[in-house]
């Protein structure tokens, strides 16, 4: 546990022997149900902290940095940075942690991996929030996000970072102020031995990106008609240039039970410490906790 006691740290090894970290927030009592926070493309656990912080009381929380990033061990070939691997990962992650049954969070990237977990073993999931995410990417974020994953130039310092930030994200989170931009530049960069900021994710996950952009592109539509018994919250950025508005009002009607909530002044993606983002989660995390408290009894 760390010195501030709101999480302690996690380590297992994968299958092939990569490292995998997660933060485990454990104020909750023993028996809380469990949130599982499965972070974007190439960011990591750190993002998820306000959440977390907010959930903990109710919640034990679990938020995994993916390989290839944050302190998780950097996968020597590329090519293993796919949603199988991460999957298998996961259950890695979740079996050493003796999790049974959990609601996940799911950002972008994170949220394709909840919708397979939940499509391939239903019953492990009690629910999912999709964050800014859905069956089908929106061409247009896709290639933005092509264009920067792994190929961001590197910093001298600190004030860089954040203006690094701003360039990437500005057009999805504007009115930010410079306090929160300075803490979410410390989310993504990590110092390096001589204290200079860096990139805390592989390069390598952009190439894998960019190699799988050249196959024709999988259809998520029948994993998402899977989830058919599993509650979902789904939330969009207004601004959202990966989940259109087609898609989002598809999504409703395929699944006339999902809930919904769109974030104004947002694109990809919602930070969730947007007071109508916890609000709505803590009213989704609610219902399933009476849902399956019978099971917990």
């Amino acid at each position: 546990m760390t010195a501030d006691r709101l999480f302690r740290e996690c380590r297992v090894s994968a299958g092939d022997g990569v490292d995998l970290y997660s933060r485990v927030y454990e104020r909750a009592p023993v028996n809380a149900p469990v949130v599982l926070c499965l972070p974007g493309l190439t960011r990591n656990s750190r993002d998820f902290d306000a959440l977390a912080r907010h959930l903990a009381d109710r919640y034990r929380v679990v938020c995994p940095d993916l390989r290839g990033r944050g302190y998780s061990g950097r996968d020597p070939d590329w090519r293993n940075y796919q949603p199988a691997t991460y999957l298998a990962d996961l259950v890695v992650v979740l079996h050493a942690l003796g999790l049974q049954r959990v609601a996940v969070v799911g950002t972008s990237l994170g949220g394709l991996l909840a919708m397979l977990m939940a499509a391939s073993a239903p019953e492990r999931i009690s629910g999912i929030v999709l964050n800014d995410i859905g069956p089908e990417i929106d061409p247009a974020g896709a290639e933005r996000i092509r264009g920067y994953a792994g190929r961001l130039a590197p910093v001298r310092n600190w004030h860089e970072a954040v203006a690094q930030q701003r360039e990437v994200f500005g057009a999805a989170w504007p009115g930010l102020s410079e306090e929160r931009w300075a803490e979410l530049a410390r989310y993504a960069y990590r110092e390096d031995a001589g204290g200079v900021p860096v990139l805390d994710v592989d390069p390598g996950v952009g190439e894998a990106l960019r190699a799988a952009a050249s196959a024709p592109p999988a259809s998520l539509w029948p994993v998402y008609a899977a989830l058919r018994d599993v509650p979902v919250l789904a939330i969009r950025g207004e601004l959202s240039d990966i989940l259109s508005m087609a898609t989002f009002d598809r999504m409703q009607r395929e699944k006339p039970d999902l809930e919904r909530l769109t974030v104004s002044g947002r694109g990809h993606v919602p930070l969730l410490d947007e007071p109508e983002c916890l609000d709505a989660i803590d009213a989704f995390l609610a219902r399933l906790t009476a849902r399956d408290a019978p099971a917990r009894l």
